[in-house]
């Protein structure tokens, strides 16, 4: 068995396991639940691993949690009913650590509609970071982006690196054996997420309307994009010769759906308080749980993405996203994008729940596109208001470049690879 590689939410998952009663680790099919829970559990059982596990679940919940505390019970969802029996159970021993659940899909609303407030933690775990994967050099703390400071850091990944870690992405399977062929794994991953995910979790849908729907997301990964355009773009073929478009309502519909089981998640718009009357944006970007599933649906490789920057741009900003994500969960923040009316854009703000922020915009590197990003994070510090201008804490340019360092501005320009959770 390969020796167990480390994962940023297994601070998290142990800090957890000390407060509430049970701690639930979802996330995308693929990204190591199950070992990270395996990894802190006493004892275990897999729901998937028969029906008549599954079933008994169902009917006989008490004896499924039987077992040596922290219990893992795995694949949760297949047996709905487990929620209101780890709630009760829980509430009985009435000391924190008891289970630890694991799952790729949201079940419906109606099955959680009794609180866990108080018993359960839920933690997401995205694919690797470049920090746990170990293609990054580590030597640039995140939490240290918010303690103020200059950066300087050199090496690690050049451009050609970041597209081949892009087209692989932070998979577990894929990071721990470098000959599989990631082209095949996330081919075959993405028509099972159609075909067996999704109706696993009662989502119904049309696998060709789906098909083209992620194509169209791949198309516009890391952009604003409305339900009616994406649609528009998610055309099908009639037998006419004609293409038919999908509607927004479908289109939404099936974003929920590829959301439910984390194959998507939306970067909502950050609404801070400005200085002038200028309108916000809302409209969220959408990015794949891995920017490798939108490589994959593109049929986009390593020579064709150094070939095509501009598609890659795209691309390595959603990694930056997918990393920026998993460093501010172990912070307790959110990532936002910022854009409003005058044309300003800002691709993500981290903003922890004390209200400090950080702000980043993403550049392959090039001095003039740095100092063009660096522009514009000074003019959103400039448009907050007072208070929120008093809680920014950094503005940094990620790049794909191998330098770290601060500007005389006060801006810093930070590599992706070397950028690590650091200590908390």
């Amino acid at each position: 068995m390969a020796a167990y590689r480390d994962r940023i939410a297994d601070r998290q998952v142990r800090g957890a396991l000390a407060t509430f009663g049970a701690v639930i680790i979802q996330g995308a099919r693929a990204t190591g639940k199950t070992t990270t829970g395996l990894h802190v559990a006493a004892s275990s059982i897999r729901l998937d691993s028969s029906p008549e596990l599954a079933a008994l679940a169902e009917t006989s919940p008490h004896v499924v949690l039987g077992g040596d505390a922290p219990r893992l019970i795995d694949e949760w969802q297949l047996a709905p009913t487990i929620w209101n029996a780890v709630r009760h159970e829980v509430d009985r021993r009435a000391v924190p650590g008891q289970f630890v659940l694991t799952g790729s899909a949201t079940p419906s609303d109606d099955v959680t509609r009794h609180s866990g407030a108080g018993r359960f933690r839920r933690i997401t775990l995205r694919p690797m970071t470049l920090d746990e994967s170990g293609e990054s050099t580590g030597e640039i703390g995140f939490a240290s982006l918010f303690d103020g400071g200059s950066v300087a850091a050199i090496g690690g990944p050049a451009v050609p690196d970041y597209v081949r870690l892009a087209v692989r992405g932070g998979w577990p399977a894929l990071v721990g054996q470098p000959g599989r062929s990631a082209r095949e794994y996330l081919s075959s991953y993405l028509e099972d997420v159609v075909r067996v995910d999704l109706p696993g979790a009662d989502l119904r849908v049309d696998p060709q309307r789906m098909r083209a729907l992620v194509r169209a997301l791949a198309r516009n990964v890391a952009t604003e994009i409305a339900a009616t355009k994406l649609g528009a773009e998610a055309e099908l073929s009639q037998p006419s010769g004609e293409a038919a478009s999908i509607s927004a309502q479908t289109v939404r519909k099936y974003l929920d759906a590829l959301a439910r089981v984390f194959v998507v998640e939306e970067q909502p718009a950050w609404a801070p308080r400005l200085r002038s009357r200028i309108r916000l944006r809302v409209q969220p970007k959408w990015h794949f749980a891995d920017p490798s599933l939108a490589a994959t649906a593109l049929g986009a490789g390593e020579r064709s993405l150094l070939d095509d920057l501009n598609t890659f741009g795209f691309l390595f900003e959603s990694l930056c996203v997918r990393d920026l994500r998993v460093y501010a969960d172990l912070l307790g923040g959110d990532v936002y994008h910022y854009r409003d009316d005058s044309g300003l854009e800002v691709d993500a703000i981290v903003e922890l729940a004390d209200g400090r922020w950080a702000a980043f915009e993403v550049k392959l590197g090039g001095a003039r596109n740095v100092e063009s990003a660096a522009t514009s994070l000074r003019q959103l510090a400039a448009k907050v208001s007072e208070e929120r201008r008093d809680q920014l804490c950094s503005l940094t340019v990620l790049t794909a470049g191998n330098t770290s360092y601060t500007r005389e501005d006060g801006v810093s320009v930070v590599a992706l690879g070397h950028l690590s959770a650091g200590s908390v």
